[in-house]
């Protein structure tokens, strides 16, 4: 039975061409969105959904990022098809008033979410938690005539050209992470740093001119100070900053690239120590002397015993390399430190002791 064209949703929509098909753009009440717009999480297989299953785990922290900052929260438009005959109601006949108007759903409509569907959940979730969200409004586009083929198709396309940030960048441009401000920080006011860091980029073409990339700077800095008593953002940038430049006075190479003396691609072609794995376990090697007391600079200067060249494959292959390349899973980072803490003489934890222990019966039993 058809549905009663009395009731029906309205919108307020602006109405648009793409691929000669129309489709509309309109705001959305939050709390609107979980009754709304529905997910196909029935337990198909992948050809006969729209879309991708709905990640749960992704969903605590997207509530989380609504909660902790409603008052410079962003979200980018839903997309979702409309199962039904629509009708759209211009405020003109000519010009951008034929473009603007109301739109007309009846109530038996489908809407069924093509692209956003953790941001929905998501809503639901705060929603739950904050109510007064619900008079908050998202942006949603809407597109008519849903079917299984074409929805998706739309998915497909929605996410064929999405390209997720690097990792540096997303360092660079969020200003809500205490850690990120401090990787910038560093960087801006240490000598080694200010002009050997790519900004943007997580990896390094081999004519870069960079020596180190932020996002290493962010992730082996948040190892340096960890469990460190830290007064405050200053404090922290002065302690990474005066452990790296006495790092690097062990590390000539890392002193003649900001000379401008040695090409930044030789030294990471031919040793480890500027790739993000090794700035860890230096990290990590250097948290372990800050604790131990005032000696730390002193036991630095073992780091230049270390033969930190690539082709040492007796020390660096299952460690820093596997099968010739740098590698930076967890494990790895753990035996590369300890390579650091033996040259230095520093005690291993007892998860650095363990994986150092596996990696010597694995290599008896070969």
């Amino acid at each position: 039975m058809p549905s009663d064209p009395s009731f029906g949703y309205v919108f307020p929509a602006i109405k648009g061409i793409q691929a000669r098909r129309e489709y509309f753009v309109s705001m959305c009440p939050l709390r609107l969105i979980p009754k709304l717009f529905l997910f196909d999480e029935a337990e198909l297989g992948p050809e006969m959904r729209a879309q991708r299953v709905l990640d749960k785990n992704r969903v605590p922290e997207i509530t989380r990022y609504i909660l902790e900052n409603r008052d410079d929260y962003t979200f980018s438009a839903l997309t979702a098809s409309i199962d039904a005959e629509v009708s759209f109601e211009p405020i003109g006949a000519a010009g951008e008033a034929s473009r603007v108007g109301v739109l007309h759903v009846p109530m038996d409509a489908r809407f069924i979410i093509n692209d956003g569907q953790h941001r929905r959940a998501a809503v639901e979730a705060a929603l739950k938690q904050a109510t007064d969200l619900g008079d908050e409004t998202i942006a949603v586009v809407f597109f008519l005539d849903v079917g299984l083929a074409r929805c998706q198709q739309m998915f497909a396309d929605l996410n064929r050209h999405a390209v997720r940030p690097s990792t540096s960048l997303g360092v660079l441009y969020d200003h809500r992470d205490d850690r990120a401000q401090l990787a910038r920080l560093i960087v801006l006011k240490s000598k080694l740093f200010r002009d050997t860091v790519e900004m943007e980029r997580s990896t390094l073409s081999a004519r870069s001119r960079k020596l180190f990339t932020l996002s290493a700077i962010y992730n082996a800095t948040s190892d340096l100070l960890d469990g460190l008593e830290i007064r405050d953002r200053q404090h922290a940038a002065t302690i990474a900053i005066d452990f790296w430049e006495e790092t690097a006075k062990h590390i000539p190479e890392w002193q003649r690239v900001r000379d401008k003396t040695l090409p930044a691609g030789d030294v990471r072609r031919d040793l480890i120590h500027s790739h993000g794995i090794a700035l860890q376990a230096l990290a990590r090697l250097g948290n372990a002397l800050l604790r131990s007391g005032n000696e730390w600079r002193r036991r630095l200067k073992g780091l230049e015993a270390i033969d930190w060249r690539r082709s040492n494959a007796r020390v660096w292959e299952g460690r820093a390399m596997i099968g010739g390349k740098v590698t930076k899973g967890t494990l790895n980072v753990v035996l590369t430190t300890n390579v650091l803490k033996k040259a230095l003489n520093v005690e291993l934890s007892p998860e650095e002791e363990h994986a150092e222990n596996a990696r010597r019966r694995g290599n008896s039993s070969r």
